[in-house]
């Protein structure tokens, strides 16, 4: 992997790499710092090393665990620029910051969360006499009706939260396309689930027609940020994210890994309580309604002993009979399904419910195993086999910040 080089810098500007080696939170304009220090007690490892890191303009791979402030990380800086262009009156309608997640439920679990820093700067900055109410953060994503399309592209978000699909088609926008003219930074959530695959190859060539397109309006490369909780092997990793230079003037020369910045938060050893169960009678070829009725009651007996459980299976439709079972045993009030042919409307009202405590146990497919917030979670169980020992432990270990409990 390339070395990293910082680019030149006027000696006589500040050095917010120099200034956070100090404080952290030194280089922040004083809403940001103000909101931040009534907000929490102070920056994480993943939050500290990533603002230095994204101030000096690399393109920076952060690896922390679920819990760690990460997705602040990501995005303090960013809102930290709109913010010192709003008070100085040069806050345009064009998009900043592109927030990419895999999935759409995360996508707009972002843009929820994404609404307590921006509130409480806008607090923080109308006490010092700044209007600060026309940052604006947006989510497209397969979801969003027409008329919301329409209102973004008259009126388009600063930060606008989207998923690779969605992205692609906004670049081929000839109408949106224009307000992509300045981003300025571009986040890339839960980067383990798209590197190894076709929508990860797919969201690479987004991100360089992206690259190419704002360069050739003048404006700066934009920044990308990467973040995961689940990396390996990182160097490899890490030059997926930025990508790699072609010397146009070569023939014949290798693709260079452009510098990139790795960020590791992620140094202590976790506890894990794992068990494997296999109720019922012997398993034979198939599995048999006796099988599947000694599993059903296993685990409505695993969700009576916690708070709050989280089920995966392999499938839509097998998602939708265990959660179906499981209503029978505990209740139809305690458990729901969750899987990506739920109307929107179904998935958000689960994710909430779950969130504050009303339902035992949500079963879900891989809509709901990265990372998204559904508060605490006190056991997770995974249906049938998860396919590789990196599935296991990301479904076991990533969504419970505490010593997690899997079977």
């Amino acid at each position: 992997m390339a070395t990293v080089s910082s680019p030149p810098r006027d000696p006589t500007a500040a050095d917010p790499a120099a200034d956070a080696a100090v404080d952290p939170l030194a280089p922040f304009s004083p809403a940001v710092r103000a909101w931040f220090e009534s907000s929490f007690a102070a920056p994480t490892q993943a939050q500290a090393e990533g603002w230095a890191a994204i101030a000096n303009g690399h393109h920076t791979l952060i690896h922390a665990p679920t819990g760690s402030g990460k997705t602040l990380a990501a995005f303090m800086w960013a809102i930290n620029g709109l913010v010192l262009e709003a008070e100085r009156g040069l806050l345009r309608d064009e998009v900043s910051v592109l927030y990419v997640s895999p999935l759409k439920a995360l996508a707009n679990d972002i843009r929820l969360n994404l609404e307590e820093p921006l509130n409480g700067v806008r607090e923080t900055g109308a006490e010092s006499k700044f209007d600060l109410s026309h940052i604006r953060a947006g989510l497209r994503t397969g979801d969003t009706s027409a008329s919301e399309r329409a209102a973004m592209l008259r009126r388009p978000p600063h930060i606008l939260v989207t998923t690779p699909e969605s992205l692609f088609i906004l670049l081929t926008s000839p109408k949106f396309r224009e307000k992509l003219a300045s981003v300025r930074h571009v986040i890339v959530d839960e980067l383990h689930a798209l590197a190894g695959n076709k929508r990860g190859a797919h969201l690479t060539l987004t991100l360089e027609r992206l690259e190419r397109f704002v360069t050739g309006r003048g404006q700066p490369r934009p920044n990308r940020i990467g973040l995961s909780a689940t990396l390996n092997p990182i160097q490899k990793l890490a030059e997926f994210l930025a990508g790699y230079e072609v010397d146009p003037r070569a023939d014949s020369a290798a693709p260079q890994p452009r510098p990139v910045k790795i960020v590791r938060a992620d140094d202590r050893v976790r506890t894990m309580d794992l068990e494997v169960l296999a109720p019922g009678p012997d398993l034979g070829p198939l599995a048999t309604h006796q099988h599947w009725d000694a599993m059903y009651d296993e685990v409505a007996r695993l969700i009576g002993e916690h708070r709050t459980t989280l089920v995966f299976a392999l499938s839509r439709r097998t998602a939708e009979r265990v959660a179906l079972n499981l209503q029978k045993r505990l209740g139809t009030d305690s458990v729901m399904a969750h899987h990506g042919s739920l109307a929107r409307a179904e998935r958000l009202l689960a994710e909430q419910r779950l969130k504050r405590g009303e339902l035992k146990a949500i079963v879900a497919t891989a809509s709901l195993e990265l990372g998204i917030d559904v508060g605490a979670v006190d056991l997770v169980c995974q249906l049938d086999s998860p396919k590789s020992i990196s599935a296991a432990i990301h479904f076991s270990a990533a969504d419970i910040p505490h010593a997690p409990r899997g079977s």
